[in-house]
């Protein structure tokens, strides 16, 4: 089991743990905003698996039906996590109004801001080791579900902090405005990782500083009679693809011009991990 696997594997176990206690303090007090919670752990738990398969298809090697490999599946889920993240927001938000117009009063103050801190204290040490294999394998599948957690971190800590509210000044109506506002930063969370996953299936080239850092590594080696254009760059999960024709002069080897591109292609990978690098020689 790789380490992509491993890590979304305990992502999985944390957030159904979560949902568990979060739904039973939820309808042991009523309160709209721990079950909110519980329902935005369980689109994390969506997530997750989501992730988990994406990670264990998107390592498998190329094959004849997928000579670029299957990196992109890694975005593709993060698509669809996004879109859901997006509906449970838009649940919580009904929920809610509902709440609003006919308020109850909530019971065991004190079992729901137990397990709202206990939910992001969980969370902020999954969210971690996540972001951290992310960060190490170029994972988007994993990024995203560390982002969830994230947000999760952030709503768990303002719907314990609004039991507090409640449980000091008795203003019940407090619980679904709380859960409004953490179904406000879950939009936030959906459009942002929406818009991070989406972007490579469109080949979008890399970053700026990546796109820099490349120029850079290329014009070292661009001479009188050595010159490039066309620099085209995209990303298909953590994997990095780039291409440029390099101009030479004609007097130039077949073997001096391919040792030159395998030098050129060395100096962009061990710069930019997990990167492909396609060279079209030209002559002047």
């Amino acid at each position: 089991m790789s380490r992509k696997t491993k890590a979304a594997s305990l992502s999985v176990f944390s957030n159904t743990l979560l949902i568990v206690l979060k739904l039973t303090a939820g309808i042991i007090s009523g309160s709209v905003s721990i079950i909110s919670e519980a329902i935005h752990s369980f689109m994390d738990l969506l997530a997750a698996v989501i992730a988990y398969v994406s990670v264990r298809i998107s390592d498998r090697p190329a094959d004849e039906r997928h000579p670029y490999g299957h990196w992109k599946i890694e975005n593709i889920s993060g698509v669809i996590e996004a879109l859901l993240i997006f509906l449970a927001a838009v649940w919580i938000i009904f929920e809610a109004v509902h709440k609003l117009l006919k308020p109850a009063e909530l019971e065991t103050l004190g079992l729901g801001f137990a397990v709202m801190c206990f939910s992001a204290a969980v969370n902020s040490g999954v969210s971690w080791y996540l972001y951290k294999i992310a960060k190490s394998t170029g994972s988007i599948a994993l990024e995203a579900d560390a982002l969830h957690l994230k947000a999760d971190i952030y709503t768990s800590l303002g719907v314990a902090a609004g039991l507090g509210l409640i449980w000091i000044t008795g203003y019940h109506i407090l619980d679904p405005i709380v859960a409004i506002l953490v179904s406000m930063l879950i939009l936030k969370e959906s459009y942002s990782l929406l818009i991070k996953a989406y972007k490579p299936l469109l080949d979008e080239s890399l970053e700026p500083e990546e796109m820099m850092m490349i120029r850079k590594i290329i014009d070292g080696y661009c001479k009188e009679n050595i010159k490039y254009h066309d620099l085209r760059t995209r990303r298909a999960g953590n994997f990095r693809y780039v291409d440029f024709h390099l101009n030479l002069d004609e007097n130039l080897t077949v073997r001096e011009a391919h040792d030159l591109c395998d030098t050129i292609e060395a100096d962009i990978k061990h710069s930019l991990v997990n990167s492909e690098v396609t060279i079209h020689v030209e002559n002047f």
